[in-house]
C-alpha cells in the first residue's frame, strides 16, 4: 500500500536545532520538508506557497511575531496547518495554547515526546492513500485498473464486472468476494452482488434501499445483510457534510 507523506515547514533562525529536527523527522519516513524559513515573514510566505501539513516554529526572542503570524494565517487559508511550538523554556506555552498550537516541544528535543506527539498528530490528521492500481490477470494477459476510476463491481456468477467512470465494463474471472478483500477501504460491499466506490456515492435512500452514484445517476440496491456497512458509510459521509435536515 502507498503511504501519503506529511509535508512540513520549519521556521527557525537557529540552523543547529533546525537540522536536528529534520534529522529526528527523517527517522519516521513519512515526513517531508517542504521549506525552511528564518523569520515570521519568510515563514508566512513559505506556508502560503507550499501549504504544509505541519509548521514547526522555534519560539525564540521573537515569539510575539510568530504568534501574530499564526493569527494572520486565518485571513489567507481555510485549511490551517498544525503548528508545533519549540522553545528552550516553558515561557511561551500558555500563549501557544491560546493560539491553538497543536503541541509545544522543549529543547533539547526529547525523542519520546516527539514520538508521542507525531503519533497523536497522525491520529488527528489521517492521510488518504494514493490511488492504487489493481492488476487483473488472465493467463498471459495483464490489465491494470486505477481504483479511483472504478465506480462499482457487480457479481456475474463466478466472474466480476467492473463498471468504470468512463462507461466501459471490464470482466474479471474471479468472484466478488476475492476483490472485496483486495480493494482499498473506500470500496464497500452493499449487496450480495455489488461493491461500490464510496467516493462516488451521492445519495442513500433507506426507504427504497438504494444508493445513487454521482456518475450517470446509477442506482444500486443494498440488502439488509449489509445494512451495517451502509450505516457506517452514512456516518462517514455525514461527518464530512454540512447538514441541512428538514
Amino acid at each position: 500500500m502507498h503511504k501519503m507523506e506529511y509535508t512540513y515547514t520549519i521556521i527557525d533562525s537557529d540552523a543547529t536545532s533546525n537540522l536536528q529536527l529534520q534529522h529526528y523527522l527523517e527517522e519516521y519516513g513519512d515526513f517531508t520538508c517542504a521549506s525552511v524559513a528564518r523569520n515570521s515573514d519568510e515563514g508566512l510566505n513559505s506556508i502560503l506557497k507550499f501549504s504544509p501539513d505541519i509548521v514547526f516554529v522555534n519560539l525564540n526572542e521573537k515569539a510575539s511575531e510568530y504568534f501574530q503570524m499564526a493569527m494572520e494565517l486565518n485571513a489567507y487559508i481555510t485549511n490551517l496547518p498544525l503548528i508545533i511550538g519549540i522553545s528552550k523554556t516553558k515561557t511561551h506555552a500558555y500563549e501557544a495554547i491560546k493560539n491553538s498550537f497543536f503541541d509545544y516541544w522543549l529543547l533539547p528535543f526529547s525523542e519520546f515526546d516527539i514520538r508521542k506527539s507525531l503519533l497523536r498528530l497522525k491520529k488527528n490528521m489521517p492521510k488518504e492513500s494514493k490511488p492504487q492500481t489493481l492488476c487483473l490477470k488472465s493467463y498471459s494477459d495483464f490489465q491494470y485498473l486505477s481504483t479511483e476510476d472504478i465506480l462499482y463491481l457487480q457479481a456475474d456468477n463466478n466472474a466480476t464486472e467492473f463498471f468504470m467512470k468512463d462507461g466501459s465494463v471490464i470482466n474479471a474471472f474471479k468472484t466478488l468476494k476475492t476483490f472485496e478483500q483486495q480493494l482499498p477501504k473506500n470500496f464497500v460491499r452493499i449487496h450480495q452482488s455489488y461493491i461500490l466506490n464510496t467516493d462516488y456515492v451521492s445519495r442513500i435512500n433507506y426507504g427504497r434501499s438504494v444508493c445513487t452514484l454521482k456518475f450517470r445517476k446509477v442506482k444500486l440496491p443494498f440488502s439488509k445483510s449489509y445494512r451495517e456497512n451502509i450505516d457506517t458509510l452514512k456516518g462517514t459521509l455525514s461527518k464530512n457534510s454540512i447538514s441541512a435536515l428538514n
